[in-house]
């Protein structure tokens, strides 16, 4: 049986412990659960009570000898991070369209290129199931040295069966092999293959008629999620995609109002997505029929910063009632980063979100948008005990020391993951 753990003396105990189970907005994103000198009983992997250090000695007076102990004076502790947006499992790197880009290139005009999604589809074709776990699982491990203990990831770079089935076979395994929990989406739809260019419709049968069913088969995947933008799939196209992917149990994302307003957000809102991703370019309308549905706000950014674009309105978005998570969308084309420390960062400095509304959405409200609220997000009794001890006193200069990771160690449903040197161990 394994020890207790027992880490006292935070300088902040940020625990996101709200009366409120769903993801929070407005004023609720700035309210953290802040508890100084505070404390934490760990067992089995599981939170087993959270107070001032003074409570918990109180309440375990018979079984501090028996703890192993984590002095936290003067630093601060959160939940471990979620990311509920990424692309990490794909083959190959695509560091010239970087230059490209720097040189006038569009995201548009490097797609019909041949380069972009179709570029990294080529490579992730091409690369064995093998090949695939090893780079992947490197991405992981940077993830976990930069605080994050939970990650959603799409599938989207096969465009056909077999190779959409081989990135959520991949997930499948380092979900059993990885310290990390790996969250499965399915994006088949995140853009139409060369093969297909001219018989978009034809490519939408396939979707719905051929993979989708295969996925859901092999229970593959929790999300369905679709590219709807002009040039990629249409608001009817993406509609009919999402409810296909709800009549197999699959829970609808949506690419939305990334490159111009396309109805995005509004398609979100009418579908019932559990989430929006992107929405650079959402409208006023969208905003508001979010807010109405409670579709979550996935914003990205780090991905605007790469592509050097306007972030969304998450100032915005959140004052509207939109309730808004953060992530870093790692992928290998226009956010190749696994540090959600600077994407909250970004989200202050970009898109005015509050300190303490930045780690709101790295940590509850992205674990809302991929459906683990329940055992991620927060530290409260119950929960896994995904735990972070920043190298920092507070919150707020977390967020002002911004492009440095200030993580010191990492547990992992009570395992320390990632030591104070910031090496993994897993």
């Amino acid at each position: 049986m394994e020890k207790p753990i027992w880490i006292k003396h935070a300088a902040q105990l940020a625990t996101l412990a709200s009366e409120i189970k769903g993801p929070r907005s407005k004023e609720a994103m700035s309210q953290l659960g802040l508890i100084e000198d505070g404390s934490l009983w760990i067992e089995d992997g599981l939170i087993q009570a959270v107070g001032t250090t003074k409570e918990i000695e109180e309440h375990y007076k018979g079984k501090l000898k028996t703890a192993e102990v984590v002095d936290a004076s003067n630093h601060l502790v959160t939940p471990g991070l979620v990311d509920p947006h990424t692309h990490v499992v794909y083959g190959g790197s695509r560091e010239r369209e970087f230059e490209m880009r720097l040189e006038g290139a569009t995201y548009m005009d490097i797609m019909n290129a041949g380069g972009g999604i179709h570029a990294t589809t080529r490579m992730t074709r091409e690369a064995t199931e093998e090949e695939l776990v090893v780079q992947t699982k490197r991405r992981l491990d940077s993830f976990l040295v930069h605080g994050v203990t939970t990650v959603e990831g799409k599938s989207g770079y096969g465009l056909n069966l077999e190779t959409e089935l081989k990135q959520l076979r991949v997930m499948k395994i380092l979900q059993e092999h990885h310290a990390i929990d790996l969250v499965p989406t399915f994006m088949g739809a995140h853009a139409v293959p060369p093969e297909f260019k001219g018989k978009e419709d034809q490519f939408v049968d396939y979707l719905v008629d051929e993979m989708l069913p295969k996925v859901a088969q092999e229970k593959l995947a929790e999300f369905n999620d679709v590219f709807c933008e002009k040039g990629v799939f249409t608001p009817e196209q993406s509609e009919r995609i999402l409810e296909t992917g709800k009549h197999f149990g699959l829970i609808p994302k949506i690419h939305a109002d990334e490159i111009e307003p396309y109805g995005g957000a509004e398609l979100a809102a009418k579908v019932g997505a559990i989430s929006a991703e992107h929405l650079l370019k959402a409208s006023n309308e969208g905003i508001q029929a979010m807010a109405d549905a409670g579709t979550i706000a996935c914003l990205l950014p780090a991905t605007a910063l790469y592509l050097r674009e306007a972030a969304a309105a998450g100032r915005k978005m959140i004052d509207a009632g939109v309730p808004v998570a953060i992530s870093t969308d790692c992928n290998p084309g226009s956010s190749p980063t696994t540090s959600m420390p600077l994407v909250m960062n970004l989200a202050c400095i970009s898109m005015r979100l509050t300190p303490a509304e930045a780690l709101t959405a790295a940590t509850i409200n992205a674990a809302c948008a991929i459906n683990r609220q329940e055992i991620v997000g927060s530290l409260e009794v119950g929960k896994q005990a995904d735990i972070v001890l920043w190298s920092v006193k507070s919150y707020q200069e977390l967020q002002y020391l911004f492009g440095v990771n200030h993580v010191k160690s990492v547990w992992k449903k009570g395992v320390k993951v990632v030591d104070s040197g910031g090496r993994t161990l897993a």
